[in-house]
């Protein structure tokens, strides 16, 4: 029987092992000393629901990650959850959107940098305006442009495939890997 360890970082270690998906530490920066701060065990688990305001915690968010897809439901939603805890984002530095929402009022009234990450080859597909398969759009940094805003988009795989070929796991925490490097360099 697998028991969650009490502090932060290990709590995310856990959930890494157990989604099968070896840790990446960056040892050139202060990544490792920040990991602490990963929510307590005790908070309740992050809803995916789509919001357009920042939480009363804006003072505390220095960027956001936009989700971009199908809404996850069931292990997909456990899935999600488990990313947000092991990527230390708080409530106020993520938003979920369904792939058909019109996400221009987000980037717009968004404050600090961006990053958006489309679920699925339709997300994908629709927000870069390309027609190539999902293989060929991961691995690579498109552009949502808005205005003059230009946010950066990272094309991944749906939850729901990961959760039925979990080899794909690797796959997609090197596309998450990607957008948070990408948000560190704005």
């Amino acid at each position: 029987m697998n028991t969650i360890p009490p502090n932060g970082s290990s709590m995310r270690s856990s959930f890494l092992k157990e989604m099968g998906i070896t840790e990446w530490v960056d040892r050139s920066s202060s990544i490792a000393s920040q990991s602490s701060s990963v929510a307590p065990q005790g908070n309740p688990p992050a809803s995916p629901q789509p919001t357009a305001n920042a939480s009363e915690h804006t003072a505390e968010i220095s960027s956001r990650w936009i989700f971009i897809g199908t809404k996850p439901q069931g292990d997909a939603l456990t899935l999600f959850q488990n990313i947000l805890r092991v990527l230390g984002l708080p409530n106020g530095a993520w938003v979920w959107q369904d792939q058909k929402a019109n996400i221009d009022a987000l980037i717009q009234s968004s404050t600090v940098p961006l990053v958006a990450v489309a679920f699925g080859a339709a997300s994908a597909q629709r927000l870069t305006g390309e027609h190539a398969p999902l293989t060929e759009l991961r691995g690579a940094i498109h552009s949502l442009m808005h205005g003059e805003a230009d946010v950066p988009l990272i094309a991944t795989l749906e939850l729901a495939q990961v959760l039925a070929r979990p080899q794909d796991k690797a796959l997609l925490w090197e596309d998450l890997l990607l957008a948070r490097s990408v948000l560190q360099s704005l």
